[in-house]
């Protein structure tokens, strides 16, 4: 009689998704996360005060600068970075609990964050999202009137820089069509999903079916 494999749960895949400031990558995310039910968005620590209609624990994790140094030293963050004058950081003790328990991650985190992440979770997806030229990029910050000329300027600068990191990340994704670009990051997340590593200890259980 066949033996019937084991239901154990695949490693959860980390996604990381980056971009420049203004690219539409919070909207891309929130479809993202609308689409695959089973996708968990990482809340990062952060010392900015909330916005409006954000909530603790939800958006971020609200903590004062001298917490979020104190975590820093601790090295309870797999990454952190300082972005406009605020810090942000990720907890790795709970990414890890999420990745063993077979859970898959979204993490929203810039340029400098995604590298320290690479290097301590080299089988981490990464995707960066790309305006589709400079001028878009600065028409769409200028229409949000969310922020002052000067900080539109320094956005600009910033993503200039930023710019220079695409090479480093495995899938590109030109927000130029919201439903297309959408539908590229819901495909690479089913690709993620079916990679060796993660599939890895269910194909050995199905092999053991086999006899080996």
């Amino acid at each position: 009689m066949a033996v019937k494999a084991k239901q154990n749960p695949a490693r959860g895949s980390i996604i990381v998704v980056s971009a420049p400031s203004g690219s539409g990558k919070s909207t891309l995310v929130e479809r993202l996360l609308a689409a695959k039910p089973g996708l968990r968005f990482s809340v990062s620590y952060t010392t900015r005060p909330p916005r409006q209609g954000e909530k603790n624990g939800r958006e971020y994790f609200f903590v004062s600068r001298r917490t979020f140094r104190r975590m820093a030293a601790a090295g309870e963050f797999i990454e952190w970075a300082e972005v406009f004058g605020q810090l942000y950081g990720t907890a790795e003790k709970q990414l890890r609990a999420a990745q063993e328990a077979g859970q898959d991650v979204l993490l929203d985190i810039d340029v400098q964050g995604h590298a320290q992440l690479r290097y301590k979770l080299p089988e981490a997806v990464s995707i960066f999202v790309l305006p589709p030229s400079y001028a878009e990029l600065e028409r769409r910050l200028r229409e949000r009137h969310s922020d002052s000329p000067e900080v539109i300027e320094r956005r600009l600068e910033e993503a200039r820089q930023e710019m220079r990191h695409w090479p480093e990340y495995d899938y590109l994704v030109v927000n130029d069509r919201l439903a297309q670009a959408t539908k590229e990051l819901r495909a690479i997340v089913e690709a993620a999903r079916a990679r060796r590593d993660v599939r890895e200890g269910r194909a050995r259980e199905i092999s053991q079916t086999f006899g080996g």
